[in-house]
């Protein structure tokens, strides 16, 4: 316990009684003295606002690349996707009925127009044409003597006509009889490929049955549907190239253009002729149809600096004699692995290449030549 007295104890230290306090408070002093000057500064001496839109001002012209770019006069195609169909595709139906005799060609076969593909059993029409044919020659010799007598006086002009008649009615009777043989005749057409028998021998087949089928692919007909803005620059009589599925390039002319719209996709029916002798494209397979209508004047350009305007219009923006934002509507004539054609351009056009996403038209801008390097950022962000 300490028992030395009150009064005797040392006095307890306080930071006022250092003696570099009074610096500190100094210090801070200065330095809120300065801070306030610097805010008051703004309000004697502001500093210049930046131009803008809202003071009425200019923007300033944002940096830009562009590329000079010149038209050259390229061939406008109208491609469209179809498919190959024969020329002629039909169903042979049966004339008679009866059993099939006989069947002289299979399934895959190519025959000639006439050609007997099969027959049916003649059975009695054979008996009938021999008796038809009987009736003809009696009837032949009535009329040969009716007009005999007829010059010696003997005979009557109706005992003439009597005779004639009847001839007549006999030939008649005859053309029938052979017109049925002729019907157990299975012929075909035309020239072409069985692509279809249904008939064997012993079956029994009614009038009117299908009994095959022959497709003509010589010359082959290639259809396919043309839109009505494209309508006028078809004409019958063009030459066209068309690319099938299969891999086999032809060319083609075109053979009919449609006057009547589909009323449900309001399209036309388009119909191209090709050579097909060999026979080694069939029917029913895609095809890729390209007609030449004609020269335009085209820029060949990236499809990455196309924009769309406001209303989602495809266009180009370009760099006017001022400098000024331009848009123009634009159409893609033709694709090709490095670039699109694209019509509605002038002649000559400084197009911009970088930067196209932060202009608008008639905004003021400085273009740089596009050398492929990146433009350093502006004021008002990077050029992409």
């Amino acid at each position: 316990m300490n028992d030395e007295p009150e009064s005797g104890r040392r006095a307890a230290m306080k930071f006022s009684d250092d003696p570099g306090a009074s610096r500190a408070t100094w210090v801070a002093a200065f330095l809120i003295v300065v801070l306030t000057a610097w805010f008051a500064s703004g309000l004697v001496w502001p500093s210049e606002a930046p131009e803008t839109e809202q003071d009425g001002n200019v923007q300033a012209p944002i940096t830009v690349a562009v590329r000079d770019s010149t038209a050259e006069m390229i061939t406008e195609f109208f491609v469209a996707e179809g498919q190959a169909v024969a020329d002629r595709d039909t169903t042979i139906h049966a004339e008679t009925s009866g059993d099939i005799l006989d069947v002289a060609f299979d399934k895959g076969d190519t025959v000639s127009a006439g050609d007997v593909i099969g027959r049916f059993d003649p059975g009695h029409r054979t008996a009938e044409l021999d008796r038809a044919q009987a009736e003809v020659e009696r009837a032949e010799r009535e009329f040969q003597n009716a007009e005999t007598l007829f010059a010696r006086g003997t005979a009557t002009e109706d005992r003439v006509t009597e005779a004639r008649t009847a001839l007549a009615a006999a030939r008649a009777q005859r053309a029938a009889a052979e017109q049925a043989i002729e019907d157990t005749m299975i012929r075909a057409p035309f020239d072409g490929r069985l692509e279809d028998v249904f008939v064997d021998p012993g079956e029994f087949f009614s009038a009117g049955a299908e009994v095959a089928r022959v497709v003509d692919l010589e010359p082959l007909t290639v259809r396919a549907r043309v839109p009505q803005q494209s309508l006028r620059s078809l004409t019958e009589g063009q030459a066209a190239t068309v690319r099938f599925i299969t891999g086999e390039t032809r060319e083609g002319i075109v053979r009919f253009v449609g006057a009547s719209a589909d009323p449900a996709t309001r399209t036309f029916l388009l119909e191209i002729e090709v050579e097909n002798e060999d026979g080694a494209i069939p029917a029913g397979v895609s095809t890729e149809v390209s007609i030449a209508t004609g020269e335009v004047a085209a820029h060949f350009i990236s499809p990455a600096i196309l924009s769309l305007s406001e209303d989602g219009t495809l266009g180009l923006k370009t760099a006017s004699d001022d400098n000024a934002v331009q848009f123009h509507e634009v159409s893609i004539l033709r694709a090709e692995s490095e670039g699109v054609w694209v019509a509605g351009l002038p002649d000559t056009a400084r197009i911009i290449t970088i930067g196209q996403g932060f202009v608008r038209p008639d905004d003021t801008i400085d273009p740089r030549p596009d050398n492929g390097a990146q433009l350093a950022e502006t004021a008002s962000g990077p050029i992409q």
